[in-house]
């Protein structure tokens, strides 16, 4: 059996690497696993950040509003999640949620005036 090599995100293009991407090209060009290896800062031995944030989202469908309803014993199940990272997950999660909550009431006062 081929001894398939593990590729560190420092050896890929630059820009290619999620925050460099990021930089160059803006929030809106990564993609959903490149934005959570951000969060997560660092992979495996065997696994980059990125591909440690695919296995999450491809265990809840890569569906956002499934993966904010895992709790912290959930998401350390997956290989590479530690309470440390799960803790980040579910805290950026809920700033989003936050953040969308506060846009709702937002336009809800203006509605209300007259």
């Amino acid at each position: 059996m081929e001894d398939v090599k593990y590729l560190k995100i420092l050896s890929w293009a630059e820009e290619d690497r999620p925050r460099e991407k990021l930089l160059l090209k803006g929030k809106e060009s990564l993609s959903d696993a490149e934005l959570m290896a951000i969060l997560l800062g660092s992979g495996t031995v065997s696994l980059s950040a990125v591909d440690v944030a695919k296995l999450v989202l491809n265990g809840c469908n890569n569906n956002l509003n499934d993966l904010a309803k895992l709790s912290v014993k959930d998401l350390q199940k997956f290989k590479g999640i530690g309470e440390a990272k799960a803790i980040t997950i579910i805290s950026a999660l809920e700033l989003g949620r936050r953040r969308k909550e506060a846009g709702q009431n937002k336009r809800e006062k203006n509605h209300l005036r007259f």
